[in-house]
C-alpha cells in the first residue's frame, strides 16, 4: 500500500457505497485504483494530465470524479463515516468541522503599493463582472 491508498479496512468501509462498474463488453479500470488516484491528485495538487499512470487515464479518473460529484457519492461517504464514528463516540458535533483552506499567492503578491490602488485608477465594470462569476472552488 502506497502512502495515499486506502488500506483494506479503509476500503471495505466504502466499498458497498461505490456505483457498480463497467459496461458489457468493456474493460473498466477497478473503482479503488481510481479513488487511490483521485487521492493521490487532491493530496499533490498536480495537475489532472500528470496523474501516475499506475492509477490509470487521467481522463478515467477526472471522469468518474466529475461523475461521482454530481450524484452526491462523497455527500453519501461522509454521511457513513460520520454515523460510525459518532457510533464510536469520536465526533464532538459542537467542533467538529472540515477546514480546506488553501492560499496561493505570487512572490510578486507580496510587493505590493502602499497605501493600496491609486485614486486614479478604477475597475472596469466588465472585469468587476468576470471576477465576480469566476469559480471559487472545485465544487
Amino acid at each position: 500500500m502506497r502512502r495515499h491508498e486506502l488500506s483494506d479496512a479503509q476500503w471495505a468501509l466504502v466499498s458497498e457505497l461505490m456505483p457498480p462498474t463497467g459496461r458489457p463488453g468493456g474493460r473498466w479500470r477497478s473503482q479503488r485504483d481510481v479513488v487511490n488516484g483521485l487521492f493521490w491528485k487532491l493530496d499533490t495538487g498536480v495537475p489532472w494530465r500528470d496523474i501516475l499512470a499506475h492509477y490509470g487515464p487521467w481522463q478515467t479518473i477526472y471522469d468518474r470524479f466529475v461523475r461521482w460529484r454530481r450524484n452526491g457519492l462523497f455527500d453519501r461517504l461522509l454521511e457513513r463515516l460520520h454515523l460510525r464514528l459518532d457510533g464510536q463516540g469520536q465526533i464532538d458535533w459542537d467542533v467538529w468541522c472540515v477546514d480546506g483552506t488553501n492560499i496561493r499567492a505570487t512572490q510578486a503578491a507580496a510587493a505590493g503599493r502602499k497605501g493600496g490602488m491609486p485614486m486614479s485608477r478604477t475597475i472596469r465594470p466588465s472585469a468587476a463582472r468576470a471576477a465576480a462569476l469566476a469559480p471559487r472552488s472545485i465544487w
